[in-house]
């Protein structure tokens, strides 16, 4: 049974989403504010928790500095942040704190619960397949490109030597685009083989999660080798 930390203020919308959750099998367990989540995640019951739904908009601490605390604290643990607004900055500003998704309220419960599978699916060693990469491409075991070193058995990437970790989503679309080097993926497409969005996908879920990549790959982000822009087309694997 999947465990999921639903983190919301409004006492009739979490106890409407807690239900809706618990009817579809998951377990939950729910926090009013940012410092109640973090408190329920450093416990050592915290340990079981597999998915955190967090309101961007908390009393005291904000929804964008718990996602960066979440961040901090672990990279595994998937994110799906809650907006009622739909603002585009605050959903920018909330993927670039590290959250894998969003969904903006009121959201309805085939919606919400979608998005938590979808995310939980991409947590899974075989649940994508950006483990093997696109149908007919070239795949490696593992792989060096230019000091990069991208394991794809044991799910690690290290560069020079030195490991760098990947939330899933990053490590999966890593795990995409290097299959086959060269190779331009639309934005489309990576929704589709990363976070499984088939209609319901946001260009930019893919945006938030290249630049939250190159920070970590390139030496230099604004000019990188590794993870590619085409304009006009999509993302390429270098490096160049």
């Amino acid at each position: 049974m999947p465990h999921v930390l639903l983190i919301e203020d409004d006492a009739s919308v979490r106890d409407g989403m807690e239900l809706v959750l618990r009817r579809h099998g998951y377990d939950v367990d729910t926090a009013a504010t940012g410092e109640e989540a973090l408190a329920l995640l450093d416990a050592p019951a915290g340990a079981k928790i597999e998915l955190a739904v967090l309101d961007l908009m908390l009393p005291g601490m904000d929804g964008f500095e718990v996602c960066r605390r979440i961040r901090a604290r672990t990279t595994t643990l998937p994110v799906i942040m809650l907006t009622a607004r739909g603002d585009d900055h605050d959903i920018v500003t909330g993927l670039e704190a590290g959250a894998d998704d969003y969904v903006v309220k009121p959201v309805t419960a085939p919606v919400l619960e979608a998005r938590i599978r979808a995310a939980l699916r991409r947590v899974e060693p075989s649940g994508s397949a950006g483990l093997a990469g696109p149908a007919g491409a070239q795949t490696w075991a593992g792989a060096e490109f230019a000091g990069l070193a991208i394991d794809r058995a044991g799910l690690t990437v290290t560069k020079h030597g030195v490991l760098i970790p990947l939330p899933p989503t990053e490590l999966r679309l890593l795990l995409e685009l290097s299959a086959s080097p060269g190779r331009v993926f639309s934005r489309e497409q990576l929704l589709a083989s990363v976070w499984d969005h088939s209609f319901l996908g946001d260009s930019r879920l893919v945006d938030a999660a290249v630049g939250r990549l190159r920070a970590k790959l390139e030496d230099v982000p604004a000019k990188p080798r590794y993870v590619q822009t085409v304009r006009g087309f999509g993302y390429r694997f270098g490096p160049l």
